[in-house]
């Protein structure tokens, strides 16, 4: 049988890739990456504030030193407090690349389409085999319409598809009004790949504190149907490659993914949760299905659960949306 995938435009031996995360913070963690089998290795994010502070000495256009911005920006990293500064970045992306031979997958994490992704040029030079740009941002202004919250990311991708030639794909978040419209527009565009989908980070709040208090939770597979159901709704529908990232658990997790139409499958809290030669497990599960059901490769079961034989997908989900609330019994 047949595994491998096409991913960026990279040919990978399978389709499971370690996504950003801290396991990029070090060149034997990468190492460990690649021994265990990963396909291809994300590295964790460089964060445009990262970028602009070493750039401009300023956090979003403010300038920390300015007493009439300091508690606004008090809640930011120090500087310090990142793993490593730009420059940095790029020497770790060189350094890995003289170390491994699977391909590095670099990635940038802003909210903006602005001067700090001219650094996406010495990402390319330093050797990274593609870009990931995510894309996060939390549009909390009343006064900011749906169109210029996607202007921006348009804007974004064509910004770097003039700077840099490797490929590039974008990670989003599912919160659009029309997302299939959306990722028409980045395919437009130029991007390479899009990935979905980021995971929004939801803080609590500390009733005895009275203070709001962060936390990184691990995904589990409860958080992947939203990923199924839009992978599987632009499978056929656009030109990048189509990833899943987040709520890819298990095997079967990352059979579904592949059923629904995605290229590629990212794992994240899988290899924090159990360890990189989690990824074997997941190669292993999904080389028996592929012998239980008799398909002969990886192309070949892509797409199988998509809606891209269907004439009107949104009247398919709109039918299925119904038939679940009357699927309930007590």
């Amino acid at each position: 049988m047949d595994t491998q995938t096409s991913y960026l435009g990279l040919r990978l031996a399978h389709p499971f890739v370690a996504g950003a995360s801290p396991l990029g913070y070090h060149i034997d963690s990468v190492k460990r990456l690649e021994d265990a089998g990963c396909a291809a290795v994300v590295l964790h994010s460089l964060f445009e504030e990262q970028i602009a502070g070493a750039m401009e000495g300023r956090i979003a256009h403010l300038d920390p030193e300015d007493p009439t911005f300091a508690e606004m920006l008090s809640h930011f990293p120090a500087s310090t407090d990142y793993p490593l500064s730009p420059d940095a970045y790029a020497e770790h992306i060189r350094r890995i690349k003289e170390a491994v031979r699977i391909p590095i997958i670099a990635s940038l994490n802003g909210r903006t389409a602005e001067s700090w992704l001219r650094f996406a040029h010495l990402i390319e030079a330093a050797g990274a085999d593609a870009l990931e740009l995510n894309l996060y941002d939390v549009v909390a202004d009343p006064t900011t319409p749906a169109s210029a919250v996607e202007l921006q990311i348009i804007d974004a991708v064509r910004a770097l598809k003039l700077a840099i030639r490797i490929p590039v794909a974008i990670k989003l978040s599912p919160f659009f009004s029309a997302f299939a419209n959306l990722a028409h527009r980045l395919d437009r565009a130029g991007a390479d790949g899009l990935v979905l989908f980021n995971r929004f980070y939801q803080p609590d709040i500390d009733i005895k504190a009275i203070k709001v208090m962060p936390q990184a939770e691990l995904s589990s597979s409860a958080e992947l149907p939203l990923r199924l159901r839009w992978i599987a709704a632009l499978y056929g529908r656009v030109r990048p490659s189509l990833i899943v990232s987040g709520g890819v658990a298990e095997p079967n997790d990352g059979i579904k993914a592949l059923l629904a139409g995605a290229d590629g499958v990212q794992l994240v809290s899988a290899l924090l949760r159990h360890g990189p030669s989690y990824v074997a497990t997941m190669r292993q599960g999904l080389e028996r299905w592929l012998e239980w059901q008799h398909v002969g490769s990886v192309d070949e079961m892509r797409g199988m659960v998509s809606l891209d034989t269907s004439a009107d997908p949104s009247l398919f989900e709109r039918a299925h949306y119904i038939r679940t609330l009357h699927s309930w019994t007590s």
